[in-house]
């Protein structure tokens, strides 16, 4: 099972897909990214419960703030008692495009078998001005600039959407980053 989605241009965002590996060798993602405004608060994540052995999971969030936006990653994992071998990884990055912008991260992770993988990492950044300047050395202005950093930052989530989409999704991004400058 695999959730792919984007949110963005809503005051109130709270979404948590879910999960649920009940069969042998199962496998679930939740790849997500998240776009906050000014006046914005993306909530978003995932739930992931393994119930049976051998199965493995992947969570993503990746979650751009602006103009004092807000983003938020709230995720459960849960390993059941009869969940051995199984594995799970959960990365939520953040990526703050101006000071009054914030990022939370809510993780809870449930483990009811000690026979498990469980990884667990969140990056919280703003774009620097060596990143930048490298972009500016190769021609781009600033709003190109952050647009690519942006853009490579969502790579991992946007590559998993149909080509259509991916399209679509890049140019909405690129929409709701005008006027910004890292």
């Amino acid at each position: 099972m695999e959730w792919v989605d984007g949110n963005l241009g809503s005051k109130v965002t709270m979404k948590y897909p879910s999960v649920y590996l009940n069969g042998e060798n199962a496998h679930g993602e939740v790849l997500s990214v998240a776009f906050a405004g000014n006046g914005q608060h993306q909530d978003a994540g995932g739930k992931i419960v393994h119930n049976a052995p051998n199965t493995t999971s992947k969570i993503v969030s990746k979650s751009i703030s602006k103009n004092g936006g807000r983003s938020s990653y709230r995720g459960l994992v849960k390993i059941g008692k009869n969940a051995e071998n199984s594995k799970s990884n959960v990365i939520c990055d953040a990526l703050l495009l101006d000071k009054d912008s914030q990022s939370d991260t809510y993780p809870y992770i449930e483990i009811n078998n000690d026979q498990v993988n469980i990884e667990h990492e969140a990056t919280t950044s703003k774009i620097s001005d060596e990143q930048l300047f490298y972009c500016n050395q190769r021609g781009l202005n600033q709003e190109e600039a952050v647009g690519l950093i942006v853009n490579g930052f969502c790579k991992e989530v946007l590559q998993q959407l149909p080509m259509e989409f991916a399209v679509e999704a890049q140019k909405l991004v690129g929409i709701s980053l005008e006027g910004s400058v890292g």
